[in-house]
Order: structure tokens, then C-alpha cells, then sequence
């Protein structure tokens, strides 16, 4: 329930006066146990909780500038000693517990930064308002409102399942946007539920949910509710139950939503519910996974009882892997427990599959949009090779940090790059061109099109080009074509066969090829997928995210 830091000063960097006679950082406060069994709680700034022993609470409140080792370790009474004290006091200091003399860096009360892909933009602070529904909550914490709430869930699964054909079909068809939009705000609304859930459980609890509001999260919108007060509760229990509250709430949801599709006539609305209810379903599952700071891991390193289970864990990763590759003793953060390392390298690649994932699944639709689609497509391939070069670099750290050998850890250095090399020289992948197709005149003359920024160089006659028909979530190919030949014309074309929506009036520029059909596509217009044959990794990778940014 807390974040990263910079990076620690040593106390050999500190100005001796200021160990000699500590005082506790501006921003530190100690939380009495709210319970008998609860934790001490050392919090820092608005976002970080550290539990910490009694006797180490009693040293942090009695630092207050005034007062030398020998006289904390008079005040504070056995087992304290100076030496104690001096101990402690220079693991603080390390720690950013204490006032180091300098100004306090000016951060932001309604912006933060989550490594390695979120943005957090506070928009409220929701206790008060949490306080006064208590007595709405006191009632849903209710066993009677919790076996109706598992009915809805339950429930809302075997509506989908008997409408199995029927949510096929809408997630594989354009809608209209009206339909989308209703998707939209529904998706959104059910998100800041879900953030409700999360603090109204901990206020049920007594903690207090310190800040809630809307969030980048991998390039996707969502809401945030910051519950780090939940380390003060006494029993693990109820720190799962607070993490997986808004899990319950949103597949509540989607069950109603499923339920209430069972009564809807074939109709674009009851199309827009059913997509509505798989999204917040398969949102549901997705938080459960434990290997990114989603709901999963907040109630897997609660019920573990071990803070900072996905850091450490990645750090014993990094170190396993630094002693295969470079040598050294390595100490471990959670020893006696042996999936770490797996968990770990879990935690370490999850990452970089999202964001491959999401590239995979936008990086198409965004470069059919133009220049500014396919600009933001090269950006997130750029963030992902920097998040695997830091990745080495705190993998060759750990390697130094542990003593291995200068020669060893240039040999893998050079073993990996070679390899990457060849990865890069000898993996052929197929390249496509993601386009549109259109329908012109009653006698069905179908033309390939293609945004009037794309780099047409690569569209050559014969070459093969599959027809799509595209929802928001799954794509059927219905036709096949080839492009015949002649040159590309200037026209326009409409706004379906980019975005997987119903017709409409919008028309964008497009470079229209004719194509011969080998099997006419079901619809008037849709996605078009261009082959342009294999190459090798680092030739696809540059023509497949660089050379869209020359297009003109």
C-alpha cells in the first residue's frame, strides 16, 4: 500500500549535527495501534505506511531536535541504550525519517507518479463523505445483503452463458455510438464505484481513505482510491476484505447488468448492456491478478502480511538473476519462502507484457487514425524498451553490488547483447498494414483505403489483403481481396472502416486502392489487414512503429 522513493542518502551523508541531535521530517507521523493487536504505524507524506515496534514509535516521537543519543536512551528507559539509539537513528536517517536541514521539496497535493505506467490526479478527499454514509454501509456489510449480492454474480454469469450467441454478436460487430457511449459512462461510473467500495470497507473498519480520483493506468482511464490507512487494522482479514471490496462491487454490477439483458428485446441497447457486463466482468478478473499493484496483490500481500511483497520479491528475482548471469553473494529480502524468485519474475515481466499487450491491441486502430496515432504508438514502444533497459541496469547493480567479478559481468553484458543481436537478425515476423475497406456503387466495387498520411511505398499489386468484420472486442475475417493494379486516388471514406463503428455520416481523406475479391466481405465497410510478407525483427520493428512518422 505504498509506493517507491528516491533513493536513499547514507547517514555517512548526513551533517553529524543533525544524527547528533535528531528531529523527525515534517511530513512523518506515528498512529497508535486503533485496536488491541494492531500495529504501530509510521506514516510518511500522504501515500506511505510503515508498521514499526512500540519501543521504535516511543524513539521516533520523542526526536524532536532536542534531545542527544544518551538523553533519548534516559528518556526513553530500558532496553534503550545510546548505542541502541545511535543505531536506529542512522537507519532513519537512511530511511528519510528524519529532518536532514533542508527544504522540503514542493510536491504536488493533486498529481503523483506510480513507476512504471500510472498517473494519479486526486480529485477529492472522500472521508468526510464516507463518515456520514455509515449507516448505508453498516447495512450492505449485512450477511443478508451479501447473499443477495453473490445471487447477482452468480446470476449475471448464466444470463451471459445463455446468451452466449447474443453477446457473440455484439462484441463482434460495430454499434453505433450511442451505444458506445453508454458503455463508456457506464464503465466509468461502475470504476468510481468500485473506488467507493474499497474506502467504504475500510471506513466499516474504522480507517480512513485518505484521497480518491481518475488515473492513467497503462494508458487506460480509471479511478483511484488510496487506502494505505488499511496497514492500521488490526487482522489481515479485513485488510483483504478491503482490497477485494471493489472487485465485489463492480461484478455486482455486471451481474444486474447481465440479469437485466435477459428482458431486452435484439435491440442496439441490449447489445451495449451485454458488452458492458463482459467488460466489467473480464475488469473484474484482470484486477484479481497479483503481479501489478492491482486489488489481487493489495489482498495477496495482505493476507501474507508482508508489506512491500511485490518490491521485495522483485528484488530476490533480480538477484537470482544476477547470480546466474554475473556470480556474487546474494542475500535474500523474503527468505524462507521459495516462490519468491518465481513471483518475482512474475512481477518483473507483467509489466512489459500489458504494455506489449496494449500495443498489440491499439497500435492498428491508432496508426489507421494518422500522424498522431501512430506518434503515440512510437512513444509506448519507446517506454518499453527504456522499462527493459532499466531493468539490465538494475540487474547489472545487483551484480556489482554483490561482488561479482568485472570480467564476468562483461562477458554476459556482451552474451546478451550478442544475442539480442541475433534475435534481431534472424526472427522474421509477418509485416501488415492495418487499413479500411469500402463498398463503392450498387454493383459492390470494393477499394482498399487508407489514411491519407500512410506510406503507401509498401502497396503493391497482388498483394494479399484479409476483411474484417471489427467489434470493440473481437474481429471476424469475412472476405479476402488482392490489390489490382493502378495507382492510388484521393477520396474520402467513411469513418466505419476505421473504428468498429455502425454507419455515419463522418468521412475522412483517404488513398483508395481497387482490389480484385476473392470473397466478398459481409459488410458495406470494415477493417483491412495488408500482407506484406516476413522480415527480420529489426527491420519489421522499424517499419512496423519508425517509418509511420515520414508518412505523408
Amino acid at each position: 500500500m505504498s509506493t517507491k522513493t528516491a533513493p536513499r542518502p547514507a547517514a555517512a551523508d548526513w551533517d553529524p549535527a543533525l544524527l547528533e541531535r535528531p528531529r523527525v521530517a515534517p511530513d512523518v507521523e506515528i498512529h497508535e495501534p486503533a485496536e488491541t493487536g494492531a500495529p504501530w504505524v509510521l506514516q510518511r507524506g500522504h501515500h506511505q505506511h510503515f508498521r514499526v515496534q512500540r519501543d521504535m514509535a516511543r524513539l521516533v516521537r520523542a526526536m524532536d531536535g532536542t534531545l542527544d543519543h544518551t538523553g533519548l536512551a534516559e528518556v526513553l528507559g530500558p532496553p534503550w541504550t545510546a548505542q541502541h539509539v545511535d543505531t536506529a537513528v542512522r537507519k532513519l536517517a537512511e530511511t528519510k525519517v528524519l529532518d536532514d536541514g533542508k527544504p522540503a521539496p514542493r510536491r504536488s497535493s493533486w498529481f503523483r507518479f506510480v513507476p512504471p505506467m500510472t498517473l494519479q490526479f486526486t480529485v477529492l478527499r472522500p472521508e468526510r463523505l464516507l463518515a456520514r454514509l455509515t449507516p448505508v454501509i453498516n447495512l450492505l456489510a449485512s450477511r443478508a445483503a451479501a447473499v443477495l449480492a453473490a445471487a447477482f454474480v452468480l446470476g449475471g454469469v448464466l444470463a451471459l452463458a445463455l446468451l452466449a450467441p447474443e453477446v457473440d454478436a455484439a462484441l463482434g460487430r460495430p454499434l453505433p455510438f450511442s451505444a458506445y457511449f453508454g458503455v463508456l459512462i457506464g464503465v466509468l461510473a461502475t470504476t468510481a464505484v468500485h473506488e467507493v467500495g474499497h474506502g467504504a470497507v475500510l471506513t466499516y473498519y474504522g480507517g480512513r481513505p485518505s484521497r480518491m480520483g481518475v488515473m492513467l493506468f497503462y494508458m487506460s482511464p480509471a479511478f483511484f482510491c488510496d487506502v494505505s490507512d488499511g496497514w492500521r487494522l488490526s487482522r489481515k482479514e479485513q485488510r483483504v476484505r478491503v482490497a477485494l471490496a471493489g472487485i465485489a462491487t463492480q461484478t455486482v454490477i455486471a451481474g444486474a447488468a447481465a440479469l437485466t439483458a435477459l428482458f431486452l428485446g435484439a435491440s442496439d441497447l441490449r447489445d451495449a448492456v451485454l458488452v458492458f457486463a463482459v467488460a466489467t466482468y473480464t475488469s473484474g478478473i484482470v484486477n484479481l491478478l497479483p503481479f501489478v499493484k492491482l486489488d489481487g496483490y493489495i489482498a495477496l500481500m495482505s493476507h501474507l502480511d508482508v508489506p512491500h511483497l511485490r518490491d521485495r520479491a522483485m528484488t530476490d528475482a533480480r538477484r537470482f538473476l544476477a547470480k546466474v548471469l554475473f556470480g556474487g553473494r546474494h542475500t535474500r529480502e523474503l527468505p524462507g519462502r521459495p516462490w519468491a524468485v518465481a513471483f518475482g519474475l512474475a512481477c518483473m515481466a507483467f509489466p512489459l507484457y500489458v504494455i506489449a499487450g496494449a500495443l498489440t491491441l491499439w497500435s492498428d486502430l491508432l496508426q489507421r487514425l494518422g500522424a498522431v496515432g501512430t506518434s503515440t504508438v512510437l512513444l509506448a514502444v519507446c517506454y518499453l524498451v527504456y522499462r527493459i533497459g532499466l531493468g539490465f541496469t538494475r540487474l547489472a547493480k545487483e551484480g556489482r553490488t554483490a561482488g561479482a567479478p568485472m570480467w564476468r559481468t562483461a562477458a554476459a553484458a556482451v552474451l546478451l547483447t550478442v544475442a539480442a543481436g541475433a534475435a534481431l537478425v534472424l526472427v522474421r515476423l509477418p509485416l501488415t498494414v492495418a487499413a479500411g475497406y469500402v463498398a463503392q456503387g450498387d454493383r459492390g466495387r470494393i477499394e482498399l483505403v487508407l489514411p491519407s498520411t500512410a506510406d503507401l511505398s509498401g502497396i503493391r499489386p497482388d498483394a494479399t489483403v484479409r476483411l474484417y468484420r471489427s467489434g470493440v472486442m473481437t474481429r471476424e475475417q469475412t472476405g479476402t481481396a488482392t490489390v489490382a493494379a493502378g495507382a492510388a486516388t484521393r477520396t474520402t471514406a467513411p469513418l466505419s472502416a476505421f473504428l468498429p463503428v455502425a454507419s455515419t455520416p463522418l468521412e475522412l481523406p483517404v488513398a483508395a486502392y481497387p482490389l480484385t475479391v476473392i470473397q466478398a466481405p459481409a459488410d458495406r465497410a470494415g477493417a483491412a489487414q495488408v500482407d506484406l510478407g516476413r522480415l527480420p525483427l529489426g527491420e519489421w520493428l522499424y517499419a512496423k512503429y519508425v517509418t509511420p512518422l515520414w508518412r505523408r
